[in-house]
C-alpha cells in the first residue's frame, strides 16, 4: 500500500481542502496535519502556504505532487497485475460467425485479454446455423451472430449495425458504373457464401422482400471463406454481395472496389445471442459497445 502520509499529500493537494481530506481518508483533521508536518520536517521543505483563505503547493510541493502521482499510478499497475495473477482463471468459449469472428472481434479480444489476465476466452467460428445449435446443445457460453434468428427462443443484445455491399475488382465492367441494378447481379457471376451463413440468409431474404422469385437464380459459385472469395474478386473471377466489415482492408487499398446497388440496400444486425445471462457476459457486451 502506498504511504498513508504521501497519499494524505496526494489527496489534500487534489481536494484543496483538509475537512475533504479527512472525510475521505477517514482520519480526523489533526492527523492529515501530522502527516503533513512530517513530509515537510522530512524533505526540509515547505509543501504548502497560504492563498487567501486556503492554501496552494509550493514550488517544492509542486514536485513532490508530480512524483507522489506517478507513485500512486505504478502502485495501482502493481496491485492490478498481482491481483490479476492470483485470481482464479476463468474460461468462457465464444461463438462467432467467420465476419465477426474474423474481421471485427480480433482486436477487441486482445483489448480485453490485456485488461483481464485471469479470463480465458477461447474464439470459435463457424456460420450462424451451426453457431446457434452449439449454443443450443451448451458448447459455447454465448454467440456473436450476423442477420436474422429465432429471437424468441434467445436472450440476445444488439452488437452494431453492418450494410451488405457490392463488391468488385477495379478491372470489372461494374467499377465504371455509378450504380448497378439486382437483376445484372443475380445475371452475372455472383460468387457466395455457402447455405447456412448468416450473410446468405439476410440476402436471400431481402430477395424476398422484394418478391423475388429464389428457384429462379444460382450463384455463379458457392465459397464457405471470406478470405477466398475477396481473393476471386481481386482476380476479377466475379464479384459479391459481402459485408462491408470485410473488406475495410481492400477498399482503403484500392484491390476491391464498392458499387452502390441500385434503388436496393441491404442492413443488417449484428447481435450477442446467449441463453442464460452471468455478469461476465453482461461485462463484455458493455465493453464491446464501448470499444465499437
Amino acid at each position: 500500500m502506498i504511504d498513508i502520509r504521501l497519499l494524505t499529500f496526494l489527496t489534500l493537494a487534489k481536494n484543496n481542502s483538509y475537512t475533504k481530506t479527512a472525510e475521505i481518508l477517514r482520519l480526523t483533521q489533526p492527523a492529515i496535519s501530522q502527516h503533513m508536518k512530517y513530509l515537510e520536517d522530512e524533505y526540509g521543505v515547505k509543501l504548502t502556504k497560504k492563498y487567501g483563505r486556503g492554501f496552494k503547493l509550493t514550488e517544492e510541493g509542486n514536485i513532490l505532487y508530480r512524483y507522489a502521482e506517478e507513485i500512486e499510478e505504478l502502485y495501482k499497475k502493481a496491485e492490478n497485475k498481482l491481483k490479476n495473477k492470483t485470481a482464479i482463471i476463468k474460461n468462457y468459449s465464444l461463438g462467432a460467425t467467420m465476419t465477426l469472428g474474423g474481421y471485427v472481434l480480433p482486436s477487441i479480444l486482445s483489448k480485453y485479454k490485456k485488461l483481464h489476465e485471469n479470463i480465458n476466452i477461447q474464439l470459435q467460428v463457424n456460420n450462424t446455423s451451426e453457431i446457434l445449435e452449439k449454443l443450443i446443445a451448451g458448447k459455447i457460453d454465448f454467440a456473436l451472430v450476423e442477420g436474422t434468428f429465432n429471437k424468441n427462443k434467445f436472450k440476445f443484445s444488439k452488437f452494431k449495425d453492418d450494410e451488405l455491399i457490392l463488391a468488385v475488382a477495379p478491372k470489372h465492367e461494374f467499377a465504371k458504373r455509378s450504380s448497378v441494378t439486382m437483376e445484372e447481379i443475380l445475371n452475372g457471376h455472383l460468387i457466395l457464401r455457402e447455405e447456412g451463413s448468416g450473410t446468405r440468409k439476410v440476402f436471400e431474404n431481402r430477395l424476398a422482400e422484394i418478391e423475388y422469385d429464389l428457384m429462379t437464380y444460382k450463384p455463379y459459385m458457392e465459397i464457405g471463406s471470406i478470405t477466398a472469395i475477396k481473393a476471386l474478386i481481386k482476380e476479377n473471377i466475379g464479384y459479391s454481395v459481402i459485408s462491408k466489415e470485410t473488406v475495410q482492408l481492400e477498399l482503403k487499398r484500392g484491390s476491391i472496389k464498392y458499387v452502390p446497388i441500385k434503388n436496393f440496400r441491404i442492413l443488417r444486425e449484428f447481435n450477442f445471442v446467449y441463453l442464460y445471462g452471468d455478469d461476465f457476459i453482461n461485462d463484455f457486451i458493455k465493453f464491446c459497445a464501448a470499444e465499437q
